[in-house]
């Protein structure tokens, strides 16, 4: 699958899928600043919680790798970039190990949120971390089964950008629950033109993303349906009466949408997809700055 054999180091840094971690920072920095716009922002909890969320989209990742070759939905024909275990950059045996221990370096982390913000937080990292493996393993693998995208948009969203305001705050307020809803939307778009750009080849396969089972026009319906849900959000908050007019500052990153939908739109397929999933990454992260800021003004 791969012309170049990368040395270990960079095949573990690959197998992290570093383009994918703005998913894991965007909740946070949201979370971080409806704590700040009430007043309630601490530091250490919010760093603490950044930590944990890069860990678990880490080991979600290399869980994903492992276990979509094990399933044999891994092949020579797929489009994306390659994959380290079905690549032989690294073995089962050793991707097992890094799963754990990516999972495993989240328990001191977690000890320590739960020490300030109380057993909610235990049920938040439990169901977290169970909700990463099963994402491609276990009996029924969410990604499998049409419920990756809810999955993400509920976990990667909703769940880390409340569960980051609730570490720091020990409440939940219907802004943070608000403000959760772009970065939920905007996080699932991302697997949204990963699952697109793979639908022939999953059902080859016989996975069955969401894609698969809305077809082409359906999921593009998906990612318009996401995109605009974010950005409706802040006028909300501002016609609601909970924040200023600066929560409107995400509205620059607008046109980056636009060009992305226009791309999806015009049919563009296969490997031309690539540079629409590096796009929507960027777009996640451009957006969560600006709505922090916003947020924070």
């Amino acid at each position: 699958m791969a012309e170049h054999i990368p040395s270990k180091v960079r095949a573990w840094v690959l197998a992290a899928r570093p383009k994918t971690l703005p998913a894991a920072v965007m909740p946070v920095l949201i979370g971080s600043a409806v704590a700040c716009h009430d007043g309630v922002f601490r530091f250490l909890p919010a760093f603490v919680a950044l930590l944990c969320s890069l860990l678990i989209q880490i080991g979600t990742n290399y869980s994903n790798d492992l276990l979509d070759y094990k399933s044999g939905a891994d092949t020579d024909d797929r489009l994306g970039p390659a994959r380290a275990v079905a690549s032989r950059w690294i073995s089962e045996q050793e991707m097992y190990w890094g799963t754990l221990i990516t999972f495993g370096a989240t328990v001191p982390l977690g000890l320590y949120l739960i020490a300030v913000a109380g057993w909610p937080v235990l049920v938040i990292g439990l169901f977290s971390i169970s909700a990463g493996i099963a994402y491609t393993g276990g009996p029924y693998p969410l990604a499998y089964n049409g419920l990756g995208d809810p999955f993400v948009f509920l976990f990667f969203g909703l769940v880390a950008t409340i569960g980051t305001y609730f570490v720091q705050a020990q409440s939940v307020t219907l802004v943070a629950v608000l403000a959760a809803l772009p970065a939920g939307g905007l996080i699932t778009n991302i697997l949204v033109i990963n699952n697109y750009r793979d639908i022939e080849t999953d059902k080859q396969t016989k996975k069955h993303t969401l894609a698969v089972i809305l077809g082409k026009g359906g999921t593009r319906i998906e990612y318009l349906s996401l995109l605009c849900l974010s950005y409706m959000i802040p006028v909300v908050l501002v016609l609601a009466g909970f924040t200023s007019w600066w929560v409107l500052l995400p509205w620059i990153s607008l046109p980056l949408g636009i060009r992305i939908v226009v791309q999806l739109y015009r049919g563009s397929q296969g490997l031309a997809l690539n540079p629409l999933l590096e796009k929507t990454a960027q777009l996640s992260l451009i957006y969560g700055i600006l709505f922090s800021l916003g947020l924070v003004l």
